[in-house]
């Protein structure tokens, strides 16, 4: 794979990935995809006393994804669930220190599915209607070209 355009930090989470994993019986699951170009991303949380306590990711995609991925669970770990709501997609790029702009997908992909499971959680425990989980912009954002 060639390392033009990646940032140091982008080949640090792609090479030496945080928390990857599945966590079984998860407070919160959110699964994410983006059909275009087959990246999908899945992130299980674990909640205590309305924080983060643990995060793990599968994420089958290019090394973006996976950068995006690591880089995302290491953010939300240890926030609260309002804290982890506010993590934007640009926070994700900024924290990687920049993505190729035909790999820019990839950061919505995390974020997104960091929100989707916390609003999963948020279901299970009655604190938003199943209607309110519904996030905008999951499914079906454009794709640069490999």
């Amino acid at each position: 794979m060639a390392q033009i355009g990646y940032s140091k930090k982008v080949m640090e989470h792609f090479m030496n990935p945080r928390n990857v994993g599945v966590i079984e019986n998860p407070d919160g699951y959110g699964k994410v995809g983006n059909p275009v170009c087959g990246d999908l991303m899945e992130i299980f949380i674990k909640v205590k006393d309305d924080r983060i306590d643990d995060i793990k990711f599968r994420t089958f995609g290019c090394g973006s994804a996976i950068a995006v991925s690591s880089m995302v669970t290491e953010m939300a770990k240890g926030k609260t669930l309002d804290e982890a709501m506010k993590i934007t997609r640009k926070d994700v790029a900024d924290e990687l220190e920049g993505l190729p702009p035909q790999k820019m997908h990839c950061s919505n992909l995390g974020a997104d599915a960091l929100h989707v499971a916390i609003k999963d959680y948020w279901v299970k425990i009655g604190k938003i209607k199943p209607e309110e989980a519904k996030a905008e912009g999951e499914e079906g954002e454009a794709c640069g070209t490999e």
